[in-house]
C-alpha cells in the first residue's frame, strides 16, 4: 500500500492509486478494475462476517490466504536470490539481464500444484503472458538457446530454505580496480564471477 520495499519515486507511490508514478497511462484502467475487485471482495467478506461471524471468515478465507501468500513469498525469495544470480543497479540493468536473473527449482509434487511456476520460472520471466500449460514446452526449447545463461538448482526445497535462511547475505559491488573472482561455493551451482561495479551478488557461506 505504501510501496515500502519498492523503488524510490519522487512522490508518494501506492499500488492502489491509478495515477501513481508506478503505472503508465495504459495501465490505469486495469488498476481501477483491480481496486473495484478488492472493494467488492472486501464487502462480500464483511457481509459473510455479519452472517457467519468473524472466526468463520478467518478460518475459511484468512487461513488459506495466508498459506497462498506464504508460498508466494517463498517462491519469490528462492527463485531470485541465488549465488549464481546477479542483481543490477540502474547503470547495468536492462530488460533481458533482469529477466534472466532467476533460476528454476524443483519443488517435487508442488510443481504441479503451482502450475509449474517453480520449475519453469526462467521461461515465465521471458514470456510472462504465456499460458502456464505451455511453460514446460517453452523451458525445453529455451534451454539450448540460453546455454550457460539458463540456471536451474536441483537442491531439495527444504534444504534450500534452510541454507538460504542460515547463510545468505548481500554483497554490493563498488568500484573495482582489480577484478576479483569468487569460486568454490558449496552449492549445486559451480560458478566463477568477476566483481563489477553496478552488480549485486547473493553469496552463500556454507
Amino acid at each position: 500500500m505504501f510501496n515500502v520495499s519498492g523503488r524510490h519515486y519522487d512522490r508518494f507511490a501506492c499500488h492502489y492509486d491509478p495515477y501513481g508514478p508506478i503505472y503508465s497511462d495504459r495501465e490505469r484502467l486495469q488498476i481501477y478494475l483491480s481496486d473495484a475487485g478488492v472493494l467488492g471482495v472486501s464487502y462480500v467478506l464483511y457481509r459473510f462476517a455479519l452472517v457467519k461471524g468473524l472466526a468463520w471468515v478467518l478460518c475459511l478465507y484468512g487461513g488459506p490466504l495466508l498459506i497462498v501468500n506464504g508460498f508466494l513469498v517463498l517462491i519469490t525469495w528462492l527463485q531470485h536470490t541465488h549465488p549464481a544470480l546477479p542483481h543490477y543497479d540502474s547503470s547495468e540493468w536492462d530488460w533481458l539481464r533482469g529477466a534472466l536473473a532467476t533460476c528454476d527449482r524443483d519443488y517435487g509434487i508442488l510443481n504441479k500444484v503451482f502450475h509449474n511456476i517453480t520449475d519453469t520460472h526462467v521461461a515465465h520471466h521471458l514470456f510472462s503472458t504465456m499460458p502456464h500449460y505451455h511453460a514446460m514446452e517453452a523451458t525445453k526449447a529455451i534451454k539450448p538457446i540460453l546455454g550457460d545463461y539458463y540456471q536451474c538448482d536441483g537442491t531439495p526445497v527444504l534444504r534450500a530454505i534452510w541454507r538460504k535462511q542460515r547463510s545468505a547475505f548481500m554483497w554490493r559491488m563498488t568500484k573495482v580496480t582489480k577484478p576479483k573472482v569468487f569460486s568454490g561455493t558449496k552449492t549445486s551451482f559451480e560458478w566463477r564471477k568477476k566483481l563489477q561495479a553496478g552488480k549485486f551478488w547473493f553469496l552463500v557461506r556454507d
